[in-house]
């Protein structure tokens, strides 16, 4: 009598492992590094109150500071008020932005936002992310940036740059931006805190660039997880051009 085969019995799946930080000491010596850099973070967005450094960066989404700042510098000028906005009305503000990607969306929540501040906070931005976060147009990430910037909260704000340097330096890793907000939240040391939003996103905007990171003036390579390092393209020039190689 043949004995049946036996079956292998099926594979538990493994476990997926939390990705690596880099700890405790190099998270402070990144930190400690990025301020030296940069002994003032702030925000390169132009604004003059509360009220209008939410406008500006409810307007930033898939949009430059740079073409931010050009278009609300006249919009500004004549609206720096939830009351100005909504007297200008949504035709009015969509004129002034229309170099801003979603500028048509932008302009209805910019006059609905304008006219929730009035109805319910009594024309004031209010100072929670919950309050925040119940403004037409405002998510969690403009919130955490209208916090920090205006009201000194120590929150961090994840963008794509800061998402972008989280994960090539192993900082704090993450898929998501929530992922990446909740892990520099745990590792970030409580006296860098209120400047790490800045820190990291003005390092991503300038030197950890999206296509190539200038780790050649890094102040932060020795530490950092990214390989490989892009090398200082002054010097590789200054080699000559590689000499062909020999067939065999």
């Amino acid at each position: 009598m043949t004995e049946s085969p036996q079956k292998t019995p099926p594979r538990k799946p493994a476990k997926k492992r939390a990705p690596r930080t880099l700890g405790p000491e190099k998270t402070e010596k990144i930190f400690a590094a990025l301020a030296h850099d940069r002994p003032d973070p702030k925000t390169e967005l132009e604004y003059s109150s509360p009220f209008t450094l939410l406008v500006a960066v409810a307007l930033s989404a898939q949009a430059t500071d740079v073409g931010v700042n050009k278009a609300t510098r006249k919009l500004f000028a004549i609206a720096d008020t939830p009351e100005k906005m909504l007297d200008l009305g949504e035709e009015g503000v969509a004129e002034h932005i229309k170099t801003i990607g979603l500028w048509r969306n932008k302009a209805k929540n910019v006059i609905a936002l304008s006219q929730k501040i009035l109805d319910d906070f009594g024309g004031e931005v209010p100072r929670t992310r919950d309050e925040l976060t119940t403004l037409p147009g405002v998510g969690r990430k403009t919130a955490n940036v209208v916090m920090n910037e205006v009201f000194g909260e120590p929150t961090i704000a994840v963008d794509t740059h800061i998402f972008r340097v989280s994960n090539r330096t192993g900082l704090a890793p993450g898929k998501t931006p929530d992922e990446v907000e909740a892990g520099l939240e745990r590792v970030t040391p409580p006296k860098w805190k209120k400047g790490a939003h800045h820190w990291l996103i003005l390092h991503g905007r300038y030197v950890c660039k999206a296509r190539t990171p200038e780790c050649w003036r890094c102040v932060i390579a020795e530490w950092c997880k990214y390989t490989p390092k892009t090398a200082d393209p002054a010097k590789v020039s200054s080699l000559g051009p590689k000499a062909p190689k020999k067939k065999k």
